[in-house]
Parts: structure tokens; C-alpha cells; sequence
């Protein structure tokens, strides 16, 4: 009979060896394969981190010309699906949207399974985006990159070269991170050598769950609600006595601030126009995090990268609905990168559990 003591949710347990991310909690630091958040996004684009993260594990690793190419060859592949799937994804989200759209991928596509995804998701949420407007799919433009052909396919134009720059940060910031649920959904699924389709499917059913992947919506509905920054006290004193749990703030990981916060922040005060939103953002920040201060007083909350994503997809006029699978484009290169990872030295994760039933 097995005694042991139960961690629920697997806190401070370590499960496997990764060259992928490490994220410092403590610290408030998240480093990619050797490189901070901040100098990676600064130096690299999208398709540049992919690359990184695919160094010595998967074709196009270390290549980012090669892995630019192949997301170019993929949305082209892709763009034939949409006959498929824009009839069986009606009336859905997007995100169930993609989730439909994976799960019409083969197994048996010659074309590698990685660029593949890659190339299929943003391809798969204009088409959907521009359905739910009643109009035509565009079809890829395999001379951009993934970020100036999304904005384009959603938009049917070419968008502001700063706005292709914002996307194209906003991708790379949040290409990989941990061990978060979704990664390791992925990786118990390729654990099995179930594929790398599946395993990415199986990663963002797990990234839909709103505990998970859905917070970047409400912060904008929390500044809603707010209206101005006369009520913000207001705000958070009613809230904090309702229960109201606060979107933007606190993470699993960071007992400090989310270094990603800032450079998305960083990122939002490059684009036109939104100097009196981001204003208002860093106020209801600092109210925020003073409300905290009063009402959790021993627990360590500070801002996370749902605050500012909130902003920056809002200022690229991306539909609140839309949020988590514009999310998912941006995270499946990182997916990728740990299902080859776990598919090349990893066993199969089996953990035991602890039976508390009726016995015979």
C-alpha cells in the first residue's frame, strides 16, 4: 500500500530536465535557452525564438531564415484546410476554433509536424476572425513573417510596420515559459509518442481553461468597469470585500513582478495613440498593487503578464474573444520545443497516486 504525503497541484515538485526555460520566482526572471526575456525579444524576433528553441532538437533549429521559410511553407499548406474547417467551426470561439483545426491535421502530413502547427494556427485564426464578420479568408503572404501575415490576414491590409513590431515582441515574449499546465499537458502526451499533433492539441485544451490561459479579457474589463481613476480605490476596496479575484495580478511562480510585464508595457508605449490608456493602466497599477498591499498583506501579488498583454492586444484592435488563441499561436513553438525534448530523453509520465476510497 502506498503512504506517501499528497502535493496537490505538484508545488516545488521537479519532474524532468529542461534546456528550454528557467523561470526565477523569486528573482523575477525568466531566461530562454540562455538569454533574458528582455535582451531575447530586444534582439530576436518570433520566428528567432523558435529557432533558439528548436537548436539541436528539431529541424530549423538554430536557423531562423530556415524556420521563417517553413512557417511560410505551412501557411500555404494550411490555407488549404479552411474548406474544412470553416464550416465545422461555426458558431464557435476561436479557440475552439483551433481546436477543431488541429484535430483535421494527419498524423500522416509529410510536412514537418512543427512548422506545420506553427503555420496552420495563425492562418486558422484570421480565417475564423474574419468569418465571425462575414468575410472571406485572405490567403498567406509567404514573403512576411508569422506576425505581419497574421495582422494582414485579420485586417485584409498590410498593418503600420509598428503595429507588425508590437505582435511580433508580444510572440516572442510568451513563446515559452516553464513548466506551466499547458507545456506540460503537452509533454505527458508526447510522453506517450502520441505525436507531436496530438500533443499540441492536447496543450491548448489545456491552455483554454480560464484559470490558465483566459486573463487578459477581464483586465480590460476590469478598466471598464473602473472608468476612471477617481474610482479606482473605490473599485478595489468593493472588490477585495466581494472576493473578487484580481486579473493582472499574482502568479503561480513570481513572487515578484513578471518581467514580461514590463516588456510588454515597454512594448505598448511604442504604438500610436495609446499614451492616455497606458497612463491609466500604470494608475490602476499602482492602485491595484497598494489594495493588495492593505488586503493580502502576507502574500506575496505583484503584476503578471496578463496586464499588460490586455493592453497591447487591445491596441492591436485583436477582439477579446480572440485573446487566449492568439496566445496559443504564440505559445505552440514553445510546445513544440518541449515535445521534442520529452520525445528524446523523457519517459513515460506516470506518477502515483494516493487512494483515499472505500475498501473492500
Amino acid at each position: 500500500m502506498l503512504q506517501t504525503r499528497v502535493n496537490s497541484g505538484l508545488d516545488g515538485v521537479i519532474v524532468a530536465d529542461t534546456a528550454m526555460s528557467e523561470v526565477d520566482g523569486e528573482a523575477g526572471r525568466l531566461i530562454v535557452r540562455g538569454h533574458a526575456i528582455e535582451e531575447l525579444v530586444a534582439t530576436r524576433g518570433f520566428e528567432g525564438v523558435a529557432a533558439l528553441l528548436w537548436d539541436g532538437f528539431a529541424q530549423g533549429g538554430g536557423d531562423e531564415r530556415a524556420v521563417r521559410e517553413g512557417f511560410a511553407s505551412a501557411r500555404v499548406r494550411a490555407f488549404a484546410e479552411l474548406p474544412k474547417l470553416l464550416p465545422a467551426a461555426k458558431g464557435l470561439t476561436p479557440v475552439e476554433g483551433l481546436r477543431v483545426g488541429l484535430g483535421m491535421l494527419a498524423d500522416s502530413e509529410l510536412m514537418p509536424h512543427h512548422y506545420l502547427v506553427c503555420g496552420a494556427l495563425p492562418v486558422f485564426l484570421a480565417a475564423l476572425l474574419r468569418a465571425s464578420e462575414g468575410k472571406s479568408a485572405l490567403a498567406p503572404d509567404p514573403a512576411l513573417t508569422t506576425a505581419q501575415d497574421l495582422l494582414r490576414m485579420i485586417r485584409g491590409r498590410r498593418a503600420d510596420p509598428v503595429f507588425e513590431r508590437a505582435l511580433d515582441a508580444y510572440l516572442a515574449t510568451i513563446t515559452d515559459h516553464g513548466f506551466n499546465a499547458s507545456t506540460f499537458t503537452a509533454r505527458v502526451v508526447a510522453s506517450t509518442h502520441a505525436g507531436l499533433i496530438s500533443s499540441v492539441l492536447a496543450g491548448l485544451c489545456a491552455l483554454k481553461g480560464p484559470l490558465h490561459g483566459g486573463a487578459p479579457g477581464p483586465v480590460l474589463d476590469m478598466f471598464d468597469e473602473i472608468g476612471t481613476l477617481e474610482r479606482a480605490g473605490a473599485w478595489f476596496d468593493e472588490a477585495f470585500s466581494k472576493g473578487t479575484t484580481l486579473m493582472g495580478f499574482g502568479h503561480r511562480i513570481y513572487k515578484v513582478r513578471d518581467p514580461r510585464a514590463d516588456v510588454l508595457k515597454n512594448t505598448v508605449a511604442t504604438l500610436p495613440q495609446t499614451a492616455g490608456r497606458l497612463a491609466f493602466a500604470v494608475e490602476v497599477e499602482k492602485a491595484a498593487i497598494a489594495a493588495l498591499r492593505r488586503y493580502k498583506p502576507g502574500r506575496r501579488l505583484d503584476t503578471n503578464v496578463e496586464y499588460y498583454t490586455a493592453l497591447l492586444l487591445e491596441a492591436l484592435e485583436v477582439p477579446r474573444s480572440a485573446f487566449t488563441a492568439l496566445f496559443a499561436v504564440g505559445r505552440t513553438a514553445g510546445w513544440c520545443a518541449h515535445i521534442f525534448e520529452q520525445e528524446k530523453g523523457g519517459r513515460i509520465i506516470r506518477p502515483q497516486s494516493n487512494y483515499v476510497g472505500p475498501r473492500p
